[in-house]
């Protein structure tokens, strides 16, 4: 199943502007709240099913990127 694009949105009148997985209502920060606390990606999708298997998997996968992009600039100075 192919993934919205973008991955994330926010609109200031939706969710007082939180960024939210595309087409949903789902803040991004509770997957990674889900995550820290221990519970497999597969509970955080029973508990929200308007998020796809696909868009979770996406999303982290900018967050790796995005952290490796940081510690890699952090490095270089």
């Amino acid at each position: 199943m192919p993934v919205p694009d973008p991955l994330i949105t926010t609109d200031p009148g939706r969710m007082a502007g939180t960024p939210c997985f595309t087409g949903t209502r789902v803040p991004i920060y509770l997957l990674f709240e889900y995550l820290e606390d221990g519970a497999p990606l597969s509970e955080f999708l029973d508990c929200y099913p308007d998020v796809t298997r696909n868009h979770a998997v996406a999303v982290l996968e900018l967050a790796r990127k995005a952290a490796l992009a940081e510690a890699t600039k952090v490095a270089a100075e």
